[in-house]
């Protein structure tokens, strides 16, 4: 699966690494210090006693507490009587998951559980991958999120606000874990494609978390969801009595900025090897805070990056459905539609690949194989098509990071079903947060001209999709190779034959990545992490998988997909010198990568006064 000398799951250590020559694990992660069931009856110690136990996620077996437990730890007779152990538990929490009425009811019903008994949550999540990720994630948290200040229950994580300026360095020390290796942050202004939520935004963070649990194996305890609540515009939640977050407009400018840097500079004076996420921020804010901070801390912004990642694995996967070598990639043509941050990101992610291999030579050439389009059209030149545009008016509006895609070629503004006409491409991306934007016409256009056009709507939710899975289907007659944002279920095409989908969300990468990061202590998140991770992915479908169009493992297997990854990436950040745990010599990465990941067993709890 891995190509390179050091990239065998077999190889050890000490053949690959330059700095194993320590006898021992230094700096280890929280995520590698986590009780695990397999490690000779490993027990879990607490300081705290009675009702304390029992209303704390962390610690809470619900019943399945022995005796000697509820002796020790003052809990008798405070939980039924018969001890019942995990497997009766899942019997009943996932029967009254399936009673749920509809997906947001699952959605309360799941975080009640959590906020009960993470281990019995996670449990249920891992064995319930594919039916449960749509729920604490894409879908349904869009709909949870836009409802986040009416079905309010119990706080998770943390907020920062407007009001706490000069007060966060303090306030870390709020947060009753000393350990924490993953932080996910938003801003609320851009959730998925609802727009600015705000405050609501909290949901992005706690279902990103979720998945880093679930799939990469991170320990529940060391993972941190956070909001910036810098206000929102969004004139319905300001005017709504029961809205949680600031009611004033957001901030912007020096004020915006300072108080981001107030908080990074809190979380890294307390949590100096976290890991920090930047999720959901808007265009051009996200861009700048990640050029602010990427070097600085450890840290990376998911809609940039690990969109990235996850699309480039599809693309690179879908040459191979075509019967292509990964290489070929400098010769597809690919129109990308929506130039905000996730669009911008996933195609500087396809121009590091294209020159990663060699076939262009220069960065310049390979933006010669994309064209972008917007809510006005393609960027091109000042050429305008229709006399009613202002002569001018796009090119001044255009950034440094956009207008590199611009067509000197074309004129500005072109419709994208006269670009799809023009440039014949082979795959095109959507990334606009806008339903419907793949026509009729563009897609059956493309279906001329290639045998199998490549079709990835990638805008979550399913709702914001720029088109569904059967349009795509129904307009190539079923030749599509398809992929969306949020999942759509199989399409049937009679006669026997079903047009296959493929999830391509940041599901796949972002938590493999954290995985290889927190085991490694990486200083730094670099490029290459991102396309090697997108080498990995693409490397797993089989050859009978691809043929049938089904471009990645099944949801299912993403915590053999984050292993991967995280094996992969830990191999990169020692390679490029960013690495700072030191390792045994001798030991196999993979073995090391693999026991770091938590598992949602139940351990025994012993009690310790302070």
């Amino acid at each position: 699966m891995l190509s390179t000398t050091c990239r065998n799951s077999s190889t050890k250590i000490s053949s690959c690494l330059r700095t194993s020559t320590s006898r021992r694990w230094y700096g280890a992660p929280a995520a590698i210090q986590a009780l695990d069931p397999r490690r000779d009856k490993t027990v879990q110690v607490t300081h705290s006693r009675g009702v304390n136990v029992i209303h704390d996620p962390l610690l809470s077996k619900g019943t399945a507490f022995s005796i000697n437990e509820r002796e020790r730890l003052s809990i008798r007779g405070l939980v039924p009587p018969r001890q019942q152990e995990m497997d009766k538990q899942l019997l009943r929490v996932k029967r009254n998951l399936d009673a749920c009425e509809s997906p947001l009811d699952k959605f309360i019903f799941l975080s009640s559980l959590q906020d009960r008994n993470e281990t019995l949550f996670y449990k249920l999540l891992i064995q319930n991958l594919e039916e449960l990720s749509g729920v604490i994630y894409t879908p349904t948290v869009g709909l949870a999120s836009q409802k986040s200040h009416s079905i309010y229950r119990r706080s998770r994580g943390m907020y920062f606000s407007s009001q706490d300026r000069g007060a966060m360095s303090a306030m870390v020390y709020n947060w009753p874990h000393d350990e924490v290796d993953v932080i996910v942050v938003t801003d609320g202004s851009r959730v998925l494609g609802l727009g600015d939520l705000g405050a609501n935004g909290m949901q992005i963070p706690i279902g990103k978390l979720s998945l880093y649990v679930a799939a990469g194996g991170i320990r529940p305890r060391a993972v941190l969801p956070v909001v910036l609540d810098v206000g929102t515009n969004n004139e319905s939640l300001l005017n709504d009595p029961l809205y949680l977050g600031m009611d004033h407009p957001r901030l912007d400018g020096e004020e915006y900025y300072s108080l981001v840097d107030e908080w990074v500079t809190a979380v890294t004076s307390r949590w100096p090897n976290a890991l920090i996420q930047f999720e959901d921020f808007k265009y051009p804010h996200a861009y700048n805070l990640l050029k602010k901070y990427q070097n600085r801390i450890t840290c990376f912004n998911d809609d940039i990056q690990s969109t990235s990642a996850i699309t480039l694995a599809g693309i690179l996967a879908s040459l191979k459905a075509r019967g292509l070598q990964q290489d070929d990639l400098s010769e597809e043509r690919i129109v990308c539609v929506g130039s905000g941050s996730a669009g911008v990101g996933v195609c500087e992610g396809i121009i590091d690949c294209m020159v990663a291999q060699g076939r262009v030579r220069t960065r310049e050439e390979a933006y010669k194989r994309i064209w972008m389009v917007d809510h006005h059209g393609l960027l091109g030149n000042n050429e305008i098509v229709d006399d009613a545009q202002p002569k001018g008016k796009r090119m001044n509006e255009l950034d440094e990071r956009q207008s590199c895609y611009a067509k000197q070629d074309m004129p500005d503004c072109l419709p994208l079903d006269q670009v799809v006409e023009r440039v014949k491409p082979s795959v095109i991306l959507g990334l606009t947060g806008v339903p419907g934007v793949f026509t009729e016409k563009a897609i059956r256009t493309m279906a001329q001209h290639h045998e199998r056009p490549v079709v990835f709507p990638l805008s979550n939710p399913d709702t914001h999709a720029e088109c569904s899975a059967e349009q795509a289907f129904k307009w190539t007659d079923g030749r599509a190779i398809f992929a969306s944002g949020s999942p759509f279920k199989d399409v049937d095409l009679g006669e026997g034959r079903y047009g296959r989908t493929n999830q391509c969300n940041n599901s796949y990468s972002f938590p493999g990545l954290g995985l290889g990061v927190t085991v490694s202590r990486a200083s730094r998140v670099t490029p290459n992490m991102f396309l090697e991770t997108a080498r990995v992915i693409a490397s797993l479908a089989s050859r009978s998988q691809l043929k049938e169009g089904i471009l990645f493992p099944g949801v299912q297997d993403l915590r053999n997909v984050a292993l991967a990854v995280g094996t992969r990436v830990c191999e990169v950040a020692y390679d490029e010198g960013v690495a700072t745990a030191k390792l045994k010599p001798g030991e196999l990465l993979a073995d090391v990568v693999r026991g770091s990941m938590f598992i949602p067993d139940y351990v025994p709890l012993v009690h310790q006064p302070y």
